[in-house]
């Protein structure tokens, strides 16, 4: 493999997540401690952030962190109704129901005795539902209604809400407030900046065993990859990649910038190649659009001029019967000559846009 040829143990910079790989920038640590405080305090907690930046590798963390007499359910696809999510939470849980097809009501009662009885052995219960932003407000209303479910001196289930910044947008509904006063915990997390980003390269590559003094990005090619990947994690793992395997079959140590470009456009695809035709595209409806407003207003002003010379001609020589027929002709003859003129115009436009 690749790897070895830059001295390392294993792959740096693969996209699978490993906590162990964990980047504990500020705002990471930050992240990580506003979870275990919301998780020992009781309620929900909430941890928002766009696709890439890290979300799941934090909560792999943080479950590692757990003490032993934790019970955790994992919801990873939130995409069902109220029964099928209870019931997905009861059997994560080991929590028994009796009836094959069980109500909401079954599954909340067994969800009680359940934790009833994992309180009464002093073990904490958390429920943890990534990308909640799927959930729709009933489901998450019936999220709310289980941590109802406490003693007179702490709650008895702890729940945690992952997902994209869509979830902040769908907790601000009006019908949803009573969650959001609930969440006692919350945080979002933002992409990495440019020294950060050094930072995570440099991490990766010490953990994946890099020798030290070697380092086959420079500076200038970080910059490069900071700007392209928007400091999102999981793109600067997926362009890195590239590079070092475009380096490998170079057999070059350092990235230089025909590696970057070719690795770049590896990961963009035809993406570039369509954005190019979008823009040729907008640029030729723009000026159509133009064109056919300098057609509109043309016509406009033609036709207000010869009803305006039509109307003048006629109150000079209304008395004439002979000079009115001839002005009642040309008032006919001028609007035929003004559709002839914007039917040309009209097959000038549509002949420039390609249209048949």
């Amino acid at each position: 493999m690749y790897h070895t040829f830059f001295g390392l143990a294993e792959p740096a910079f693969s996209i699978a997540v490993n906590p162990r790989y964990l980047y504990m920038s500020q705002q990471h640590k930050e992240a990580l401690a506003h979870l275990l405080y919301g998780v020992a305090g009781g309620g929900f907690v909430m941890l928002t952030g766009e696709v890439g930046t890290g979300k799941t590798t934090i909560i792999r963390c943080l479950l590692e962190q757990m003490p032993e007499h934790t019970d955790i359910a994992l919801v990873m696809n939130p995409m069902s109704n109220v029964t099928e999510l209870l019931t997905t939470i009861c059997e994560e849980l080991g929590a028994s129901y009796v009836n094959d097809e069980p109500t909401v009501k079954d599954l909340t009662d067994a969800l009680h005795r359940f934790l009833l009885r994992n309180h009464t052995n002093g073990r904490n219960t958390i429920l943890l539902i990534d990308e909640a932003q799927l959930l729709s407000a009933q489901t998450l209303e019936q999220v709310r209604l289980l941590t109802n479910l406490e003693t007179t001196t702490q709650k008895l289930l702890h729940i945690i809400l992952v997902g994209q910044p869509e979830l902040k947008t769908l907790l601000a509904k009006p019908e949803l407030r009573q969650l959001a006063q609930r969440i006692t915990a919350r945080f979002h997390l933002t992409p990495l900046t440019l020294s950060e980003t050094q930072a995570y390269i440099r991490h990766r590559l010490k953990v994946a065993g890099l020798p030290e003094g070697r380092s086959p990005f420079s500076y200038a090619i970080i910059k490069r990859i900071h700007a392209f990947t928007g400091g999102i994690p999981r793109l600067i793992n997926v362009i890195c990649e590239r590079c070092l395997i475009g380096a490998y079959g170079s057999n070059q140590q350092r990235i230089d910038n025909a590696i970057f470009n070719a690795a770049r456009k590896e990961v963009i695809g035809g993406l570039e190649q369509t954005q190019e035709a979008k823009r040729k595209l907008y640029g030729k409806i723009l000026l159509g659009l133009v064109l056919l407003g300098l057609i509109a207003t043309a016509f406009y002003i033609t036709h207000n001029s010869n009803q305006r010379e039509a109307e003048k001609i006629a109150a000079q020589q209304h008395s004439s019967a002979s000079i009115s027929t001839a002005v009642s002709s040309s008032s006919s003859s001028a609007p035929s000559s003004e559709i002839r003129n914007y039917h040309a115009a009209e097959d000038t436009l549509f002949s420039y846009l390609n249209i048949p």
